[in-house]
């Protein structure tokens, strides 16, 4: 009988071509040629003994059907009952039962497991009628000995496995669905407070303008300039409006804090064990309020990643202003055997800050050398 290619090789082979897909393009397309192949080179093992034990095809014929059978898989994740079905004519024909266990995987791993089920019942039925047939090589305790004891098994077990599989992609997907909806979470809310930012800042100016307007427009009133103070001051008066109705009020907290509070920040991280060496260009108090806040914004991400993945270690926080543009740079060793993500990952947090960051026209870049990171973001002054 042609059971030589047993389950823990069928494990290994499919392992093995996953990773090497992975590793040669990362597409799904050289995921199945690769497949494919290894189920071929598992039931070429068997050629030897095909053409004379089970059917009269020569050598090269057989080679040439084993290959068009392993071909179906190829597009196993699109119609994963081609092979199947390829794999009960290989038993039926052949007495071949390699090809079924990459078709019951993959019916399992596509399709879940209500069709895993179906098709490991449909094998076993068919196999059995198959074994019961007179003329069958061997004879038929000893066949159905094998039937009960490797015939069965290795098609569960198949199955099984690729019902495993394919809970696991669900969750990987899963994962990845709600990791994109926090990142997009946290974008919106970075967009909120920037816009309510804007609100505080740019409205208060306004403000301002508005009063200065209707002050001159009174001390100009018996001159040829009242008329244009008077407009002025109703142009402001409508972009305030403007603003209002554009910003809608979602209950957000007061504007963010400016440089001013990145003293209480540090102080705060000190507490929560991460100390804070913090260098202050004096030139940075001399900011607009909206940069002032991407400012604070950026080093309370960095300090809270520090926090959570190089906790104990001291954090370095310089803000420089040199030239046109801004520079801040927030850098932490990492404690021993760290793990190689970087604290500040594609995640959320770094999410935020690069909308914060790319609102205002700046850079943000956060990268890992040797045992340290450093997460570095440019903004221009004016």
């Amino acid at each position: 009988m042609r059971v030589q290619p047993v389950v823990s090789a069928y494990q290994w082979a499919a392992a093995t071509c996953r990773r090497l897909a992975e590793g040669w393009s990362g597409t799904q397309r050289a995921s199945e040629v690769l497949t494919a192949l290894g189920c071929l080179a598992l039931m070429a093992l068997d050629l030897p003994g095909l053409a004379a034990a089970d059917n009269s095809l020569t050598g090269p014929m057989a080679a040439a059907v084993l290959a068009a059978g392993a071909a179906t898989l190829v597009v196993r994740r699109r119609v994963p009952w081609i092979p199947y079905l390829t794999a009960l004519l290989f038993i039926g024909w052949l007495h071949e039962l390699t090809l079924v266990q990459f078709a019951l995987y993959s019916v399992g791993r596509y399709r879940g497991r209500r069709a895993a089920v179906l098709a490991t019942v449909g094998y076993v039925a068919f196999a059995l009628a198959v074994f019961s047939v007179p003329g069958w090589p061997e004879p038929r305790v000893q066949t159905l000995s094998a039937f009960l004891s490797i015939v069965v098994p290795i098609g569960v077990l198949a199955s099984a496995v690729g019902i495993a599989a394919y809970r696991h992609d669900l969750v990987r997907e899963l994962e990845a669905r709600e990791a994109e909806s926090a990142v997009l979470q946290a974008v919106q809310q970075e967009r909120t407070s920037v816009a309510r930012d804007v609100h505080d800042f740019v409205g208060r100016e306004l403000t301002l303008l508005t009063v200065r307007s209707e002050v001159l427009s009174v001390r100009a009133r018996e001159t040829a300039h009242a008329k244009d103070f008077e407009e002025l001051a109703d142009t402001a008066r409508r972009a305030h409006l403007v603003l209002n109705e554009i910003i809608v009020q979602r209950g957000e907290p007061d504007a963010t804090p400016g440089v001013d509070g990145l003293a209480a920040l540090a102080e705060q991280s000190g507490r929560a064990g991460s100390p804070v060496r913090l260098g202050l260009d004096p030139q940075v108090h001399e900011l607009s309020p909206l940069r002032q806040a991407a400012v604070y914004r950026v080093v309370q991400e960095c300090l809270t990643n520090a926090a959570k993945h190089a906790r104990g270690q001291t954090v370095d926080v310089r803000i420089e202003a040199d030239g046109d543009r801004l520079r801040i740079s927030v850098g932490n060793t990492l404690p021993a055997g760290s793990p190689a993500r970087a604290p500040v990952s594609a995640g959320s947090g770094t999410a935020s800050m690069s909308e914060r960051v790319h609102s205002l026209g700046g850079t943000l870049t956060a990268t890992r050398t040797g045992d340290a990171y450093l997460v570095v973001a440019t903004l221009p002054r004016g």
